[in-house]
């Protein structure tokens, strides 16, 4: 299982596109900032938004292609599924 997800910040200004084999784990190592550089220096750590693959090459292609949207289409993304942008790591932790 490989997913693309989206991160934003407590004030919803900045979004970060990554992409892990294990949401879990990764969102929970952006939450405790174990990860140096862009996540951890924004406090980037709210999952907002993710997809799900069986195959780790369309989950890159599909971080790709978001990566190159308009802030406002991933917004309209994030929208349709998650209109309150509720932190969403509880509900992958059941």
């Amino acid at each position: 299982m490989s997913f693309i997800y989206i991160l934003t910040n407590k004030t919803h200004t900045v979004l970060y596109i990554g992409v892990t084999n294990d949401l879990k784990r990764r969102v929970w190592e952006h939450k405790q900032k174990m990860l140096e550089g862009f996540t951890k220096d924004y406090r980037v750590d709210h999952l907002i938004y993710y997809e799900q693959f069986t195959d780790i090459a369309r989950a890159i292609e599909r971080e790709k292609q978001l990566k190159t949207w308009h802030r406002s289409w991933k917004e309209h993304l994030i929208n349709k599924v998650n209109p309150q942008w509720k932190d969403l790591y509880d509900d992958i932790c059941l």
